[in-house]
Formats: C-alpha cells, sequence, structure tokens
C-alpha cells in the first residue's frame, strides 16, 4: 500500500534534494498502478540515488520500487533472464551467476537500481561493448494511466528503441528480460602510463582489447590504464581496493600545496608513476565494479571517438590552469554504438568523459565552464550526471527524438510522470 513518510529525499552525493508530498513503496502491481492513477502528481521513480540530475526531484510522490527485486525467470538456452527493476546490481551479479549466465559488461559502481541503470544508459568500457539497454529484450512498464504494458524485441523492435533509455519519462519499469552471455573470468591488469603517450595513440589503445578505460590524475601528467580480457585461466587473489584511500590523499596534497603547484605535481607525478603493476583473474562480478565511498558530484559526456583526445586535452588545461582546487580523477573510456533513441550512444562510436568533483565542494564553476568543451566537439550528456542542456538543445542532437517524444506522450498522455526539470529536458508545457 502507499506508505506516506514525512522526511526529505536526496540522491547519493547529497547535492540534489526534494521534500515530496509522498515517498511510496508498492508492495505490489496493484499497488503501483493505484498510485500513478491517484497519487499527488508528478511522479517520478527513485533507485538507489546515482543520479546526479533532477531525474527524481518531485513535490508529488517519489516512488520506490524495491519491492520489485529477484530473478524473475530465465531461459539457459537463449541466456535470457527477467529480472525485477527494482533489483541493485550487485546482487542482481550473484543471481545471474548463480544459474551461469552473466552481463557482458559493467560500470565500475554496482549499487544501482538496475532500472535506474537502464533508463539513464549507464555503461561500461569497450569498443564493442554496449550500455546495458542494449541488452533489452523486453521491458514490462505501468504506463500514465496506470496500465501495465508488455514490450518485445522480437515483436514491438520500435517501443524497445523508444523507451530502452526511458529517464522514468514514459513510465515506470518494473521488469526486464535481458540478453546475458555464459558466466566468465575476466583477467584484470592495471598499470601507468604518460598520458601523452595514451593520446597520441588513442584510438589503437582504447581498441586493442576487449576492455580497457583510464583514469587520469590531475597534475601528474599519468594515466592510470585498466584492462580486462575474458579468461579461461584460474582465479587469483584480488589485490586490496585502495581508491578510496588514493582519492583522499589526491585531496590531502591539493590542500597543502595549494600555493606550490609544482610540487604538486612533482610529488603527484613521482607517485603514481611508481605504482605496482596489477594483474589478477577473477569471476566476471567480481572484478569490475569497486567501492566508492568518497563522495562527489560528476558530469560526464559521450563524444564520437576521434574527439575524445582533443576535448580531454582541452579539459586537462582548464582544470589544471582555472580549477586548481580539483583532485578527483578524470575517467575515460569508449562504449559501441546502438540504435536505442535517447542513448547517447545512438549510431556513433564514443569516447566518455567523466570528470568529478569532490563533496561538499561546489561542482558548478567547473562543470559550466567544462561543458562548451564538451558540446563543441559533438558530446551528448550522460542521462544521470550534471548537466545543463534543455530540450532546445538536446533536440538537435538525438536524430530519432521527436519519434521518442511522441511515443512518451502516448504512454504519458496526462503528463504524470512529468516534473519541472523533466519538462524543461523533454520541452513538454505544464
Amino acid at each position: 500500500m502507499l506508505q506516506v513518510v514525512k522526511n526529505q529525499w536526496s540522491n547519493w552525493s547529497g547535492f540534489v534534494t526534494a521534500q515530496p508530498q509522498s515517498l511510496a513503496r508498492p508492495d505490489n502491481q496493484d499497488d503501483l498502478s493505484a498510485i500513478i492513477k491517484t497519487a499527488p502528481g508528478p511522479i517520478r521513480i527513485a533507485g538507489t540515488g546515482h543520479s546526479f540530475t533532477r531525474l527524481v526531484q518531485s513535490e508529488g510522490t517519489i516512488v520506490s520500487l524495491d519491492n520489485f527485486q529477484g530473478l524473475i525467470a530465465h531461459d539457459p538456452q537463449k541466456l535470457q533472464a527477467t529480472v525485477g527493476a527494482g533489483t541493485k546490481i550487485g546482487p542482481m551479479t550473484k543471481l545471474l551467476n548463480a544459474v551461469g549466465q552473466a552481463l557482458p559488461n559493467m560500470g565500475d559502481i554496482d549499487t544501482q537500481a538496475f532500472g535506474g541503470a537502464l533508463g539513464t544508459s549507464t555503461h561500461g568500457s569497450g569498443a564493442t561493448l554496449g550500455a546495458y539497454p542494449t541488452l533489452l529484450e523486453a521491458i514490462q512498464i505501468t504506463d500514465g494511466r496506470g496500465a501495465v504494458r508488455d514490450f518485445n524485441r522480437a515483436a514491438n523492435p520500435d517501443a524497445i528503441n523508444a523507451m530502452g533509455v526511458s529517464l522514468g519519462a514514459f513510465g515506470a519499469v518494473t521488469q526486464v528480460t535481458i540478453r546475458n552471455i555464459a558466466s566468465y573470468r575476466l583477467r584484470r591488469r592495471r598499470w601507468t602510463e604518460p598520458l601523452a603517450r595514451v593520446l597520441d595513440r588513442f584510438d589503437s589503445i582504447m581498441t586493442a582489447q576487449r576492455s580497457v578505460e583510464f583514469f587520469y590524475i590531475p597534475f601528474s601528467g599519468r594515466v592510470i590504464m585498466l584492462t580486462s580480457e575474458i579468461t579461461d585461466a584460474a582465479t587469483t587473489t584480488r589485490p586490496a581496493d585502495t581508491d578510496n584511500e588514493a582519492v583522499a590523499t589526491l585531496r590531502t596534497l591539493r590542500n597543502y600545496l595549494k600555493r606550490m603547484p609544482w610540487l604538486r605535481k612533482s610529488l603527484i607525478g613521482s607517485a603514481i608513476a611508481k605504482l605496482p603493476l596489477e594483474d589478477y583473474v577473477g569471476v566476471w562480478l567480481n572484478v569490475y565494479a569497486s567501492e566508492r565511498n568518497v563522495k562527489f558530484n560528476e558530469m560526464e559526456y559521450h563524444l564520437p571517438i576521434e574527439e575524445g583526445p582533443k576535448a580531454l586535452r582541452e579539459i586537462i588545461t582548464l582544470l589544471e590552469t582555472r580549477f586548481p582546487e580539483v583532485y578527483f580523477p578524470i575517467e575515460v573510456r569508449v562504449v559501441a554504438p546502438d540504435d536505442i533513441w535517447l542513448s547517447p550512444f545512438y549510431q556513433r562510436p564514443s569516447c566518455s568523459i567523466a570528470i568529478h568533483h569532490g563533496m561538499p565542494e561546489d561542482p558548478l564553476p567547473f562543470f559550466a565552464a567544462a561543458e562548451p568543451i564538451f558540446r563543441k566537439y559533438g558530446g551528448r550528456p550522460h542521462w544521470g550526471k550534471m548537466h545543463n542542456l534543455t530540450a532546445k538543445e538536446l533536440s538537435t542532437i538525438y536524430p530519432r527524438w521527436n519519434d521518442a517524444m511522441e511515443v512518451r506522450r502516448e504512454m504519458d498522455p496526462h503528463n504524470r510522470f512529468v516534473s519541472p526539470y523533466m519538462a524543461r529536458l523533454l520541452g513538454v508545457d505544464l
């Protein structure tokens, strides 16, 4: 039933907050349909709050799908599985692995609700590997009338492509069927390289292996490379995860060496160059993700892959000349193209560049200065990361934008899922 709780909702970083009239956690489909029909609007669907934009923010009703979790069915021949959209990625990987299935790729955080990761086109890295929505075979969604709608790729390919990246704007996705691969092991390697070498050979380096990504450490002149390849080798011990401690160290160096940038660069560059090689083998679900306990805010843009090095050079120059207070690494990944209408990777191989700023410091000046660089090189924003685009700009960079909006109007004719933020994002007159 509808549960009303008089408290505040916030996202993971704490930067986005809301004071809705209702926080609802429906027990079942009937409850969800009733909430959509009768609860104070606008209605927004919340996962675990790992989006940095105001996608969930609402003064009406925020709905949690925590009771729509678990493995519902699986097909061992087709290697497909149906899961509740509220299932968190970490637990979901264990459920899949137990039936011999695996996600082909993962991002570096596994705490999101899978429905939210789909709805924002969350991704890992790999020139031949798509974002999570590329796995979709079927969607069950409760539309703005409270009606349950079922779509599958075989019978309704346009519907899957229209709503594969949904932003919670087409309805409440309650369960999905995804196409997986057989469980596997990964060989994970980590080492450091000079930034200049990586940028000069960007395309060959980023496409040479199944999964390649890197982190540029501000003021170091060096990157930390990460690669993952499927292997038949036996598992080995995963090294201790020291990412959180490393970020804390970068913050400390920033604090103490603000007036000595030359010493900061020397110390950080020397330390990064001496990082030991990591090389281990693990079961897939134990390799991709890491804990992220140091809170931050994030902006990420997806650019044509050939534009990545040029944009990154400008972003780094911007950071190191105008924003020396930034200490968080810049994450760079590559993602395969897809045909999903609102996917940032629609019909083009992409380079993803993510910039971060640690909480509780204000990220907006740095992000506002970086965004024109991303835009200049044809970037499309990650839907769950901070950006300032509205429907006016978005409609020009998504070729199937108008088609997607037509489907949205049919699914939610009374704009039950349209908050003021969503109205500006989608171009809806409330």
